[in-house]
């Protein structure tokens, strides 16, 4: 199962307390996914456009709490027009007086993403988004999300309208704000543990480039004492210059600070560096 899929499942099994929130998520699938179909002999059914089961049977539960409505016989005029009445055209996004509550903006992104939410997964990257087909209703969405502090863009993609989030940070919080602890909690830990893989792999590849670095630096240095060794003399070195040339010889793979605590007296890392520059300053002219 997909980590999209393991969102949804979790979300198909919430279900708000209050009957305001209850109208709300279910404002979301009627504006998503949903359509009023007449049949004949002036009866009417509701209908939802998804091919997931366990959204179908929430949308059912919610009409029958919220408005005693069993869908799985046809409705009445009456029973059509009390939700024609609540929700409205069905082209439209959903009335700012049912999601005026902090509480149902919660159940209507929930039943949001059930409807046309989608996620990518996480282990290859970071990426929500809604496909809405109609611009209004992106707009809708993308406001209440950015409601609750979380970023959230509208892009053209053909002939739709996508909401998204690509900040791992934003996902988790939306994730949060649509009651998906379980979810939640599965994202933080991978999130954890891609941070942590990528803190030890910028780690290595820090103390490789170090380490080649170091080697490359003591190589040169080696060539550039051996070459003053062959055609300048030892001898005729300033003693603290051949003291560091002797030492640099003596510990070809040790880093600047043990240089410096080799020689007699004990030398800084910047008093080793400015020997040896100088040592390397003095081959180049021999050199040349």
């Amino acid at each position: 199962m997909s980590f999209s899929s393991e969102v949804k499942e979790e979300l198909a099994k919430r279900i708000s307390p209050a009957r305001h929130c209850q109208i709300a998520e279910l404002a979301a699938f009627m504006c998503f996914s949903g359509q009023y179909v007449q049949g004949e002999k002036g009866r009417y059914q509701i209908g939802f456009q998804t091919e997931n089961e366990q959204i179908i049977r929430k949308c059912f539960t919610l009409l029958k709490k919220t408005f005693n409505i069993d869908c799985g016989v046809e409705m009445s005029e009456d029973e059509m027009r009390v939700l024609q009445n609540k929700f409205g055209s069905l082209e439209e996004p959903v009335s700012h007086m049912l999601i005026k509550n902090s509480c149902c903006q919660r159940a209507f992104l929930r039943g949001a993403f059930l409807s046309v939410g989608s996620m990518s997964d996480p282990r290859k990257g970071y990426h929500l988004e809604f496909v809405c087909d109609h611009e209004a209703k992106a707009g809708q969405l993308r406001d209440v999300i950015q409601g609750f502090g979380i970023e959230a863009k509208v892009i053209l993609r053909k002939k739709y309208y996508v909401v998204y989030l690509k900040e791992g940070a934003g996902i988790v919080d939306l994730l949060n704000v649509m009651e998906a602890p379980v979810s939640l909690m599965n994202l933080e830990n991978l999130r954890i543990l891609k941070e942590v893989r990528n803190s030890v792999n910028r780690r290595v590849n820090c103390e490789a480039a170090n380490i080649t670095k170091t080697v490359n630096a003591a190589a040169r240095q080696i060539e550039d004492i051996e070459l003053l060794r062959e055609r300048y003399g030892f001898q005729n070195l300033p003693e603290s210059l051949r003291k560091m040339a002797e030492i640099r010889l003596e510990y070809p793979d040790a880093s600047l600070k043990e240089l410096g605590e080799y020689l007699n007296p004990p030398v800084g890392k910047s008093g080793v560096n400015h020997r040896l520059r100088k040592l390397s300053e003095l081959a180049e002219r021999w050199r040349a």
